[in-house]
């Protein structure tokens, strides 16, 4: 955005309030709500847009199937990497104390596996980098890819 580039970022807060509020944690719900942000991912970037999406994708078949959507290069992989004790320091919302306690059934990392990336074209260590960091190394790849002019 700083570099004058139409971008938007897809998250759960905004995917999940609306296109994918029908949507639970079930393993079956996950590879739909993978799927419509794929789907709505491939109409930002038909009209131009560097989208980002943060989202948990614990399936490998799920990313394949987004990455089958576009034009090889525009899907780049990044593999936010931190190891669960990390993840659940950081859970504001608290959502990984509910699938503990059995509030939340098929939850990533707790009752449901997370198959993580085997080649992805990055690699972060968000568990022991700092977010500035992160978003550095980010940009730094998207930049040497050709994703965002320099």
């Amino acid at each position: 955005f700083e570099r004058g580039l139409a971008c938007y970022v897809l998250d759960g807060d905004n995917i999940r309030h609306g296109l994918c509020k029908d949507l639970g944690f079930s393993d079956a719900d996950r590879e739909e709500n993978i799927r419509r942000i794929g789907e709505v991912s491939k109409l930002f970037l038909d009209a131009g847009v560097v989208v980002l999406t943060a989202f948990v994708s614990p399936f490998k078949a799920d990313r394949d199937r987004a990455r089958a959507l576009v034009a090889e290069g525009d899907f780049v992989e990044i593999h936010c990497a931190a190891d669960l004790e990390v993840c659940e320091q950081r859970d504001t919302k608290g959502l990984y104390a509910k699938a503990r306690a059995g509030e939340i059934k098929e939850f990533t990392g707790i009752s449901s596996p997370y198959e993580a990336p085997e080649q992805p074209e990055l690699r972060v260590d968000t568990g022991s980098q700092s977010l500035e960091q992160s978003v550095q190394q980010v940009l730094e790849h998207l930049s040497r890819s050709g994703v965002i002019p320099q």
